[in-house]
């Protein structure tokens, strides 16, 4: 902690400057690449993440969300090295190789951001680009070009003009920690999403939500996330219906809830870290405490207060009168409720806020599930195919020709497969005679979509010990750098029966991974283990400290579901 000490003479109220020379060491903010780890494996490269308190590793600031100010910025980069901030103005004089960056709103500071690489640039829209790596681009531009700008007029239709000038966004080497981050004016996204055009269209659709909920305005605490996420979940998913149908929107609804009733599953119905209100306390990192209910519980309960009022649309015009009142300041749920009561004085006259079972204070202080559940019947074209699939797959005896001739997955959407092979993977270990006849009809078809399939069919894999699909585990890993794609298999390789063979994988991968993704996983495998033996290190970097930077969903707190049950978008 800094304490200044004010002059004797300073009057009350009188201006003051405070300077502060400060050098940073290795930070859990600060993120160093060799070239080895991007994908051009041609220049180095460094990315922020602050989010939450992670960015006083970064600079000397008030890191608590109840705190916003402006910035400016200096860097000066080698030449050929592009830099870039979360800042609504930029500058570059090249002959000193100095950029300079101010952002004229106040945020918090965990929105600050820098990053720097081997990045060029696209125009997508009237006032978005995209950045990536050369070797990236063409394929950014390709899966973005002109949906940005649809995205942004239909957010602006609901909840109010777009406040921060430009929406760009950059893709990052596959070591970001997390899948996106919302940075003002820079959304930061993993580039491994690419290949998943769902995934990436609800990432980017759920950061532009936070333009408005998040970084407008923003929780106070961080015992009170739901107020960024359950809002901006809300606000993505109401995008996604202007622009994608509601039938889309409730798949995608149906496939987090999912996800959200297994992990509660998992965690117990009267674990603390249910709750919307969560305690924080002292020395635990607000990360920890970042799970499904932040986002889906607090959708939930975002959803009931919009049925409340009996037409989304009324909801829309009270988060325009919300966001208007209270952007660029920190609030807490007592602000938002009173302003929901005072802009429907109808309901306050109905003491909505007190109704037996769906007491406001009981949604945000009690554990368990959600208290009421949003209608996805709208879905049902999309989800009752993935429901007849899944039961003609699990009910004996079992009929494979009726199975595999019941659906094509091929036909399906992403969201629809994953889905299928969510309940495949509850199921698990599934009788040997079905494992082997999903292989037979789902997994060479399975080997050419996207990531997020693909590793969802390798669990399955792993979970029911099916050794002849077990090469395609090894092909996985030896071919992904990413958290979210390598922590899962990991995980459930050294779960069951398997864990020799994660540790060859290993150990022939080690040196493609970022020092704390390789922490993490020695980790993994020294469970239930003999300290693992000294690895060599000398053809990578030397390790950052001990501290391992964790994805904003605890993997300590949610065990083997950390990352298959969420797609982390911030």
């Amino acid at each position: 902690s800094l304490t200044v000490s004010l002059p004797a003479a300073l009057q009350p109220h009188q201006p003051f400057q405070i300077i502060v020379r400060y050098t940073t060491a290795d930070g859990p903010a600060i993120w160093w690449l060799d070239p080895e780890l991007t994908y051009g494996n041609a220049k180095p490269f460094v990315f922020t993440q602050g989010h939450s308190v992670c960015n006083r590793s970064f600079f000397p600031c008030f890191d608590t969300p109840a705190v916003k100010c402006t910035y400016s910025a200096t860097v000066k980069a080698p030449a050929g090295i592009q830099v870039l901030m979360s800042a609504t103005q930029s500058s570059y004089l090249e002959e000193e190789g100095v950029y300079q960056f101010y952002m004229e709103y106040p945020v918090p500071a965990y929105l600050v951001a820098l990053v720097a690489g081997d990045l060029i640039h696209a125009d997508i829209g009237p006032r978005s680009r995209v950045w990536a790596e050369p070797c990236l681009l063409p394929t950014a531009i390709s899966k973005l070009s002109g949906i940005v700008e649809r995205w942004l007029t239909a957010a602006e239709s609901l909840y109010g003009p777009y406040i921060w000038g430009r929406y760009d966004i950059v893709f990052l080497p596959p070591s970001f920690p997390i899948v996106a981050m919302e940075n003002p004016c820079l959304t930061f996204i993993i580039s491994s999403i690419l290949e998943s055009d769902e995934f990436l269209i609800i990432d980017v659709i759920h950061e532009v939500a936070h333009s408005w909920f998040g970084n407008a305005v923003t929780n106070a605490t961080w015992e009170e996330m739901w107020l960024s996420e359950g809002l901006a979940t809300y606000a993505q998913r109401r995008i996604t219906t202007e622009t994608y149908g509601a039938a889309f929107t409730c798949l995608e609804t149906a496939f987090r809830l999912d996800a959200l009733h297994r992990q509660m599953k998992l965690l117990g119905e009267d674990n603390p870290v249910s709750k919307l209100q969560v305690k924080l306390e002292p020395g635990v990192n607000p990360s920890n405490l970042m799970n499904l209910f932040t986002y889906e519980k607090g959708y939930c309960f975002v959803y009931y207060l919009s049925q409340l009022c009996g037409d989304p649309r009324h909801f829309d015009s009270f988060l325009r009168a919300y966001i208007e009142k209270y952007k660029f300041t920190s609030v807490v749920a007592q602000d938002l409720l009173d302003s929901f009561l005072n802009f429907f004085p109808e309901l306050k006259e109905q003491c909505v806020e007190s109704k037996a079972g769906l007491e406001f204070e009981r949604w945000l202080n009690a554990t368990g599930p959600p208290l009421a559940e949003p209608d996805l019947s709208q879905g049902s074209s999309l989800t009752r195919p993935v429901e007849t699939l899944f039961k003609l797959w699990t009910t004996e005896p079992l009929d494979s020709v009726a199975a595999a001739s019941s659906a094509d997955l091929t036909k399906w959407r992403t969201f629809q497969t994953v889905l299928f092979l969510d309940r495949l993977l509850d199921g698990s270990p599934l009788p040997h005679e079905v494992i082997k006849k999903l292989s037979e009809c789902y997994s060479s078809q399975l080997d050419s979509m996207n990531a997020e399939i693909r590793i969802r069919w390798l669990q399955i894999v792993v979970r029911n010990d099916y050794y002849p699909d077990l090469y395609k585990v090894r092909r996985f890993l030896e071919n992904q750098m990413s958290r979210m794609y390598t922590i899962p298999l990991y995980e459930d390789l050294c779960t069951g029966t398997l864990k020799s063979f994660a540790l060859e994988i290993f150990y022939q991968t080690q040196n493609q991974l970022h020092p704390n993704l390789r922490k993490t996983i020695q980790q993994i495998l020294s469970q239930g283990l003999n300290p693992l033996p000294a690895i060599d290190t000398t053809a990578v970097t030397t390790d950052t400290p001990a501290m391992v930077l964790e994805d904003k969903v605890s993997e300590a707190t949610n065990g083997a579901i950390s990352l298959r049950d969420v797609n982390v978008s911030a």
